[in-house]
């Protein structure tokens, strides 16, 4: 399997992953658009970057797992947010 298409896959499980994740804020999504779309944007950099090539110095590698915890600071946000 090419690099790209694995990567591609990669890309499309943690959007899925990220999506169930973010399911139970439905009624928060309403009241919060902001950092919905905030955590839209870092979802769709965590794709771009997990189909970028990996020679990069490990800067990409740093830059998945920083986005990856913006990502979850941002569910925890919008989750205080909705009462969770």
């Amino acid at each position: 399997m090419q690099t790209r298409t694995k990567a591609l896959l990669a890309a499309s499980g943690v959007a899925i992953a990220a999506l169930s994740g973010i399911g139970g804020f439905t009624m928060a999504q309403a009241s919060q658009p902001h950092m919905v779309n905030a955590l839209s944007d870092l979802q769709a950099a965590q794709t771009e970057l997990n189909a970028a090539l990996p020679d990069k110095g490990g800067h990409r590698v740093v830059a998945l797992r920083l986005v990856g915890q913006a990502i979850t600071q941002v569910q925890a946000g919008v989750g205080v947010a909705a009462g969770a």
